[in-house]
């Protein structure tokens, strides 16, 4: 007798949260408790952040958003900075491809301006070769930082409010959603945080106000399909009520 399939999206009445958003912390923690290289545990984090795309677009999530490299990393030791954008460099080109034929749109957010031109073009060519599909969007927070994020907010208000094409006296929370790097992607229903550590690190600070949060002690290259069912899981049993007195369930 074949044996039941227990998954979470195989349970009747299924329906994902629509935005997940990650922060993969870990891999140093992962690769010194093995005696490994801190390299070592960047390129595990990569082989399990290829395993969380395809659980993600298998259980029906619209927007899946990876906190990949801060603002504040540019702080770490040479080395480790040139070892994640040579990461960056070979998963884009050997990623991007298949991320394509599986109808993936990447979306990249953050600060542009001073990342070297080949980094930048490969940013460029993400974005460009995906940008019709329709299947899951991948948005990669790089070079980001969310300070910064409303910081760059502000100064496009203030061109548009400079220019005449806002009025100064209707601004409101929504007009500044509108001046963010992704204005048109809805604010994540869940946030997910690998390692134990319980903090948001400058993460999507302005559209995290209503999220859920769930918080797992295993490191970054450990995630799998069953640790993002499980964190879900825990995301559905919340009660969201948005500032109201009644309660929504996690969908």
């Amino acid at each position: 007798m074949a044996e039941a399939d227990t998954t979470l999206s195989a349970q009747p009445m299924f329906e994902p949260p629509r935005h997940v958003a990650i922060i993969m912390d870990g891999n140093g923690r992962w690769a010194a408790a093995r005696g490994l290289p801190r390299a070592e545990g960047h390129r595990r984090g990569v082989e399990a952040l290829r395993r969380t795309v395809r659980a993600a677009g298998e259980l029906g999530i619209q927007y899946l958003t990876i906190f990949s490299f801060s603002t504040e990393n540019w702080s770490r030791p040479a080395s480790e900075v040139g070892e994640l954008m040579a990461l960056l460099r070979r998963f884009v080109r050997n990623d991007l491809a298949e991320l394509h034929a599986n109808n993936v749109r990447v979306r990249i957010i953050g600060e542009r301006e001073g990342l070297s031109s080949d980094i930048g073009r490969l940013l460029e060519e993400a974005e460009g070769l995906t940008r019709v599909n329709t299947g899951l969007t991948l948005i990669v927070a790089f070079n980001y930082g969310a300070r910064q994020e409303i910081a760059r907010a502000i100064k496009r208000l203030n061109d548009a409010v400079t220019k005449g094409e806002v009025d100064a006296t209707t601004i409101d929370a929504d007009t500044v959603s509108r001046f963010l790097d992704a204005p048109d992607v809805p604010d994540p229903d869940l946030i997910v945080r690998t390692s134990g550590e319980q903090r948001l690190s400058n993460f999507l600070l302005w559209q995290s106000a209503y999220s859920e949060f769930v918080f797992l002690p295993i490191h970054w290259p450990d995630f799998d399909r069953a640790a993002l069912e499980t964190a879900i899981l825990e995301y559905r049993r919340r009660e969201r009520r948005f500032g109201g007195l009644v309660a929504q369930t996690g969908s």
